[in-house]
């Protein structure tokens, strides 16, 4: 299980996957808003995510958890 983290404060401003849905390594899965820039957080690795834990509009700090991705 890999659990893809923040890379820096900002608020949930989309997630582009859905629990279930199989990902690419360095595929887009959440954008966060910071100082008024979008920043893509992509998957390290491929594999289902199994659970989404942040919420579009949470805002949340460095290295928190955003989602879980089952690998292959």
């Amino acid at each position: 299980m890999t659990t893809v983290k923040a890379s820096m404060a900002g608020t949930v401003w989309k997630i582009l996957v859905s629990e279930g849905e199989r990902v690419e390594a360095g595929q887009d899965v959440v954008i966060l808003e910071s100082m008024k820039m979008e920043i893509p957080i992509a998957a390290e690795e491929a594999g289902t995510v199994k659970n989404v834990i942040a919420a579009e509009g949470n805002f949340i700090n460095v290295e928190d958890d955003l989602l879980e991705i089952e690998n292959d």
